[in-house]
């Protein structure tokens, strides 16, 4: 069973893929349960908050578009399994693929299937991106230094 913190980290790595890679990594999964959807993807928006300087007071930064989708799988002889996915943006595409690898990573049977097949894979396009920007910024700092004159 996936513990609530892998899960939301699971699902943040979906929601942040790029759609053409998270679409390849999900077909090469093979044939996937049926599932049905709870909750069609819809697209909405969503309120954004923020602090004044990361600790202070709470403010309405603005509002950001999303799209959600709920699934349930039938899981054979086992109960029910409902996926969640919202993703930033208008993919309805997007929101129902995190949605199946959510409820997925929920099956005993796929969990450790789409772990290994989807989410690691994810995670490392990730961290390579990360790095990159690391690297691309780093290389343009500017180092400043002050001279010490010699007034009192």
């Amino acid at each position: 069973m996936v513990s609530q913190t892998q899960r939301q980290a699971c699902m943040a790595t979906l929601a942040k893929a790029e759609l053409t890679q998270l679409e390849e990594l999900v077909e090469q999964l093979g044939l996937l349960p049926e599932y049905n959807f709870l909750r069609s993807p819809e697209i909405g928006s969503a309120m954004v908050r923020s602090r004044i300087g990361g600790s202070g007071s709470d403010f309405n930064l603005g509002e950001i578009t999303i799209t959600r989708c709920v699934i349930q799988i039938e899981a054979g002889g086992e109960e029910c399994i409902t996926g969640f996915g919202y993703v930033k943006g208008r993919s309805r595409r997007h929101a129902e693929l995190a949605a199946v690898c959510d409820g997925l990573l929920q099956c005993p049977s796929w969990y450790e299937r789409v772990e290994v097949e989807v989410i690691q894979p994810l995670n490392a396009t990730t961290q390579r991106t990360h790095e990159l920007e690391q690297r691309q910024t780093s290389a343009t700092k500017v180092e400043f230094f002050t001279l010490v004159r010699g007034e009192s």
